[in-house]
């Protein structure tokens, strides 16, 4: 599955088109092609500002968006790589606090599609070559980097234990399975501990890594701890004085003060992904971030496309209802959908990858969805409405979806893929910056 892109610059466009003409041999593994990549261009990985790495099936975004503005409260410029995106492809390269300009990202993406072109890279190795050489040759405090798949064989799994402050695991549930459960040789035979054993590939030698313990199935956090043990790292898996509160907070016992969760981000699983944030600061020592910058930065944290209410806008005029927009696509991100919405009915406008388990947000859900509206995801492949049940309906796009929903007071909810929460921002004029 390619993350197609479109840019309104012509020169970055020149690239994103080579970029989206890259193809993969079905089912190759491993970190060869990028470490080749990268020697060519002088291994800048060896040379990022302390770097927070993350990993997990659903929260490492929340994570990284917790962690960045925790830094940022507190006066450090911060490198972010995060992936996918959502309206435009600079999104995935933050340089010191700011998108990736066009005119710098076009040079970037030339030079190292020129280096690789003979490697057969893929779309999301030149992405993180080109975030890594940005990286090191601008000057920042500290950078954050999300895993894109799994952990282990991860693009982003090249950076090297003295670069790294700390590492992180957030929720883990069943999710690109063809990928992350492919038969192999002494790895884990239950589907939970594989996955966990592919996230906790991250770990390195010396440092610190911070997992949800016991949140986790049994098998997934033995599974943790026997790649932690292996490798060398230390591994931190109960939150350090603090604890998740009321589901909307975490307290801080030492300092007699709770932390609400930041503006955009809401719901109760989003306290776990900010007492991760915070754990992995606090158990590394390469960068210091005050009590003060934890609380101001974990209040203004903001996160597109993760349970937010959309702004009045173009899309939400076609509606006259609260609408919500969040880019779930499993089982585990419809039961913390569920436990969102709690008892309240809502209309859901649903469009999912053909990969996906059509009923990841539904079965969740339940009875509370008075109707469904299922569109195609832009540039994707997607499941039919038949796919949903007899009580789907199928609109041609997001448009054309909420013209046709009752008239009444039940929120909406736009789910199913980041690709078609990415089209909501857009068409609603609420591009990410």
């Amino acid at each position: 599955m390619k993350d197609f892109a479109r840019s309104d610059n012509p020169a970055v466009q020149a690239q994103l088109d080579r970029l989206g003409a890259l193809s993969v041999p079905d089912g190759r593994l491993g970190l060869e092609t990028i470490r080749e990549m990268l020697a060519r261009l002088g291994d800048p990985q060896d040379r990022l500002p302390p770097t927070f790495h993350v990993a997990g099936t659903n929260g490492k975004g929340s994570t990284c968006a917790f962690l960045r503005a925790m830094l940022e409260a507190d006066g450090k410029r911060v490198h972010v790589a995060t992936s996918p995106h959502l309206v435009r492809y600079n999104e995935r390269i933050r340089l010191a606090g700011d998108l990736i300009e066009d005119f710098a990202l076009a040079a970037l993406l030339e030079e190292v599609l020129d280096v690789g072109e003979d490697l057969g890279p893929s779309f999301f190795e030149v992405t993180i070559a080109a975030s890594f050489l940005a990286f090191a040759r601008i000057p920042a405090d500290a950078c954050v980097v999300e895993v894109g798949l799994g952990g282990r064989f991860d693009a982003t799994n090249v950076l090297p234990p003295h670069v790294l402050a700390a590492c992180g695991i957030a929720a883990l549930g069943l999710d690109h399975e063809r990928f992350l459960l492919a038969p192999e040789d002494g790895v884990p035979t239950d589907p939970m501990a594989r996955i966990a054993f592919e996230k906790a590939g991250i770990a390195k030698p010396g440092v610190p890594l911070v997992t949800l313990g016991d949140r986790y199935p049994a098998e997934a956090q033995a599974a943790i701890q026997t790649v932690a043990k292996a490798v060398g790292a230390p591994l931190y898996e109960e939150f350090l004085d603090f604890y998740t509160y009321d589901g909307n907070a975490v307290f801080m016992p030492s300092y007699e003060r709770e932390i609400p969760l930041g503006y955009g981000l809401g719901g109760a699983h989003q306290s776990l992904n900010l007492g991760l944030a915070i754990t992995m600061l606090r158990q590394q020592d390469k960068v210091c971030v005050s009590e003060a910058a934890m609380i101001a930065g974990a209040q203004n944290t903001s996160w597109p496309a993760r349970l937010q209410r959309l702004c009045d806008g173009p899309l939400t005029a076609l509606a006259g209802q609260n609408i919500w927009l969040d880019g779930g696509h499993n089982p585990s991100a419809g039961e913390a959908l569920s436990q969102h919405f709690a008892d309240q009915p809502l209309h859901l406008v649903l469009g999912m990858l053909a990969n996906k388990d059509p009923a990841a947000i539904t079965a969740s859900l339940g009875d509370r969805v008075r109707s469904l509206t299922v569109v195609p995801v832009p540039g994707h492949e997607s499941h039919p409405a038949q796919a949903f049940g007899p009580d789907a309906r199928a609109a041609a796009n997001l448009e054309e979806a909420l013209l046709g929903l009752p008239s009444d007071d039940y929120p909406v909810l736009i789910a199913g893929s980041l690709y078609l929460a990415g089209e909501a921002l857009r068409l609603n004029d609420e591009v990410p910056d």
